[in-house]
């Protein structure tokens, strides 16, 4: 077979050599489990999204998924790996400074976290940075006005396989109480990257992507160290890249998909600024470009290659319990009237997004996997939608008018900063 990405494939396997140590648990020539393509096999690519032939026979996405399997983050994992010999508390500390500071001002900094940040600071050529600010301010309507109703659904989604779901299973981070907390600070993450200068060197958005990314370090070296738990010739390497691009690029991917709903083969200015905008923030997260593609077909091939290439399973004792500690966990931060109306909004929104867009609709199968709508869900949203919806729409057809688009974003920034208020830090 050709190789189709030899960059990649040679990224990959240099891992051993820098980090040999940590990742000799995993071996790059054995196939976990995991990865599966036999057609015989179901995978995690449902037969409604789409057809799984085309790509079991296509060899570039074949490599590329297989290879993604097997990719770390060595810059971010050597700093994990120091940071249990600092300890936790200390680690976080220093790169928090250093990415308000900058690394001159943290002279007892490591030489890994120097690494780390000397890697996030150098921007590839493959990214565009003039629409970077662009795609943020594009991408702020969505994160003020809907998001905020359905993040619990999309959070879900992550807990669909078992394979993908397991290494958040171990670090007990979405079990009981410890759900809510998890819930807020990944929606403070993504909302706070798309406020204005949020990404830049000293931004906001660069810190929350820091530390983020070595929260994954964390859970990776954790897993890689502790013994039993994770099994490499089923799960092969602890969260690697394949597993964080969907979450990354969900939003690119529903643009692609309406794109092609309407006969399209390119995304306009507007969505190409959100796309180079998501980009950008995935590369400060450690994901290559070979995951990032810019045209909707791309972008389309590779999330359907990742869900073909995923051997199906839901495990009850993993996803279920996933699923159901964070459907019954409480988002409020307080017990007020209001605080409770918009929980109550917000957990039937994201009970019915997460059945349209997971299980295309079936509620019975929706309710085996523990998100059971009742009726008094579907009144909520259905009562609701003509606000939440219509809202997010005339917020983006004024954004667009010369005149009213200043007013809007601001309008959108000063809500935006509400909702990070209710999410709390982004750790």
């Amino acid at each position: 077979m050709a190789e189709h990405h030899p960059a990649l494939t040679a990224r990959m396997r240099e891992q051993w050599d820098l980090l040999p140590d940590l990742y000799s648990p995993v071996d790059p020539d054995v196939t976990p489990y995991r990865f599966t393509t036999d057609p015989q096999v179901e995978s995690a690519l449902p037969r409604w999204i789409a057809p799984r032939a085309p790509l079991l026979a296509h060899e570039p996405i074949i490599e590329l998924m297989r290879t993604a399997t097997f990719l770390a983050d060595p810059v971010a994992d050597a700093y994990a790996v120091r940071a249990g010999e600092i300890g936790h508390r200390q680690a976080l500390e220093l790169l928090r400074r250093a990415c308000r500071e900058g690394l001159d001002a943290v002279p007892e900094a490591p030489a890994e976290l120097v690494a780390m940040i000397r890697s996030m600071e150098a921007t590839p050529n493959w990214i565009d940075m003039g629409l970077v600010e662009e795609g943020a301010r594009e991408s702020r309507i969505p994160a003020a006005y809907l998001t905020p109703y359905i993040i619990r659904g999309v959070f879900l989604g992550t807990f669909t396989n078992t394979y993908s779901a397991l290494p958040m299973a171990l670090t007990g981070a979405l079990t009981s109480r410890r759900a809510a907390h998890r819930v807020r600070q990944t929606s403070a993450f993504f909302t706070v990257t798309t406020l204005p200068g949020a990404l830049r060197r000293n931004g906001a958005g660069f810190e929350a992507a820091a530390v983020v990314r070595l929260m994954h370090s964390l859970v990776r070296v954790g897993a890689l160290s502790d013994e039993g738990g994770w099994d490499t010739s089923v799960h092969g390497m602890p969260v690697p890249q394949v597993d964080q691009m969907p979450a990354g690029m969900v939003n690119v991917y529903l643009l692609a998909r309406k794109v092609q709903a309407t006969g399209g083969t390119d995304f306009n200015s507007r969505e190409r600024a959100v796309v180079e905008f998501t980009r950008y923030r995935c590369f400060l997260l450690g994901l290559p470009e070979e995951l990032l593609p810019t045209t909707p077909a791309d972008v389309i091939r590779v999330f359907h290659g990742r869900g073909a290439l995923l051997r199906d399973d839901f495990d009850d004792a993993t996803c279920g319990q996933l699923v159901r500690s964070t459907i019954e966990t409480t988002l409020a931060l307080d017990d007020s009237m209001s605080s409770r109306v918009r929980e109550s909004l917000e957990r039937s929104w994201s009970k019915v997004a997460f059945c349209r867009a997971f299980v295309d609709g079936d509620r019975e199968r929706a309710t085996a996997m523990g998100v059971h709508i009742t009726a008094a869900d579907r009144v909520r949203v259905g009562v609701t939608s003509p606000f939440v919806l219509g809202r997010m729409a005339l917020a983006v057809a004024l954004a667009g008018r010369p005149r009213l688009g200043r007013v809007i974003d601001q309008v959108t920034i000063r809500v935006l900063r509400r909702r990070l208020a209710d999410y709390g830090a982004a750790d």
